[in-house]
């Protein structure tokens, strides 16, 4: 993800915080000076942020840690505005699996709750009326800065197990109802409540809070994409890259010349290129590449070419294709059997086998 503040490592997991994330602290400033606050309040609620979103740092580590169990890898936490992202290298399939990883991270903000309860007297603070409580509120000291955190990350729970993808109770609904559905049935079932959930949230936005809006199609679009996921590893279920690979495909030569390429990218329709010597491939030549390297047409293929790739048995299952084009940020891949080269396959073949899969069933 392009601009992004590299924070560290924990356990071999990279921590990183996304740009936007200084829109959110700049936010908060603005709103607390429209309200009169003073630099305190201001500084107060920074602190706060910066704090919370520590917590949710831990949150998203606890599903990391948890995957690891399962030997599913995290490669990565980015922080956004809206919260943290664990990127890990799948979902578990089996539902006791992913209900537990879904909860691991609520379960985090819950012990951070009652370990700040066991400090803050919680009590006190509602045994005030309205008014006083909100002067009390009001004042810049420790111990409501350890309240306001222990409000927000009950919040944290409550929100995270709203049962809508792409939020943890989204999964657990799943998890749960994969248990007797099934993993694709429950799939739609939990997407279609979630897509639900974002209408009424959107509802609301428009009526009260603009950000509601936000998190409306932060919902639909993620129960979307979450449904059309499951669906398409369904329908590419058993089926191996020897039945969508491409075999019509021209080969360049390292001696080849960036002309070469042009004239073949003008003629047809492909845009990737094996690299091949020898029979095997030695590299490999994307579109970008050659639109690069356009305004010097004759400079040698070995010279643009991308030697480092992974190539793909011809057996194995399209699903760890995609799993790979999700770990290898790349789209297309040299296919072997039996050590010999004898095709590729991308991701414009493999949407076009899933269609014609859906379409006959």
């Amino acid at each position: 993800m392009k601009g992004v503040l590299k924070l560290g490592s924990v356990a071999g997991i990279k921590i990183e915080v996304h740009w936007t994330f200084t829109l959110l602290l700049v936010w908060v400033a603005i709103v607390e000076i429209q309200r009169g606050g003073n630099m305190e309040r201001v500084l107060l609620n920074e602190a706060l942020i910066l704090v919370l979103f520590l917590c949710v740092v831990l949150h998203e580590l606890g599903h990391a840690l948890t995957a690891r169990r399962f030997n599913i890898v995290t490669r990565k936490i980015t922080l956004l505005p809206i919260g943290g992202v664990a990127s890990l290298e799948k979902i578990p399939e089996k539902p006791e699996q992913e209900l537990l990883v879904a909860l691991a991270g609520p379960a985090v903000n819950v012990i951070i709750a009652i370990l700040l309860a066991l400090i803050v007297p919680v009590r006190s603070y509602f045994s005030f009326d309205a008014v006083v409580l909100e002067e009390m509120l009001y004042q810049v000291n420790f111990q409501n800065f350890l309240f306001y955190l222990l409000i927000a990350n009950v919040l944290l729970v409550v929100f995270n197990l709203i049962p809508a993808f792409p939020m943890d109770g989204g999964r657990v609904l799943r998890a749960l109802l994969s248990f007797k559905l099934g993993r694709v049935r429950a799939t739609a079932v939990a997407a279609s409540l979630g897509q639900a959930l974002a209408v009424f949230f959107l509802i609301l936005g428009l009526l009260f809070n603009p950000f509601l809006i936000l998190i409306a199609l932060f919902i639909f679009f993620g129960a979307y994409g979450e449904n059309e996921m499951v669906k398409q590893a369904s329908l590419l279920a058993g089926h191996t890259v020897k039945e969508a690979m491409l075999t019509n495909i021209t080969l360049l030569n390292p001696d080849n010349n960036v002309q070469d390429a042009i004239d073949i990218l003008l003629a047809g329709s492909e845009k990737d290129f094996l690299v091949v010597e020898n029979d095997m491939p030695v590299g490999i030549v994307h579109q970008k590449d050659i639109i690069k390297h356009a305004a010097r047409p004759s400079t040698k293929i070995r010279d643009v070419m991308q030697t480092s790739f992974k190539t793909v048995d011809a057996a194995t299952e399209i699903t760890k294709v995609l799993e790979l084009v999700g770990r290898e940020k790349r789209r297309f891949f040299p296919v072997t059997s039996e050590g010999k080269m004898i095709g590729a396959i991308d991701m414009t073949n493999i949407s076009e086998f899933i269609l014609l899969k859906a379409n006959n069933m």
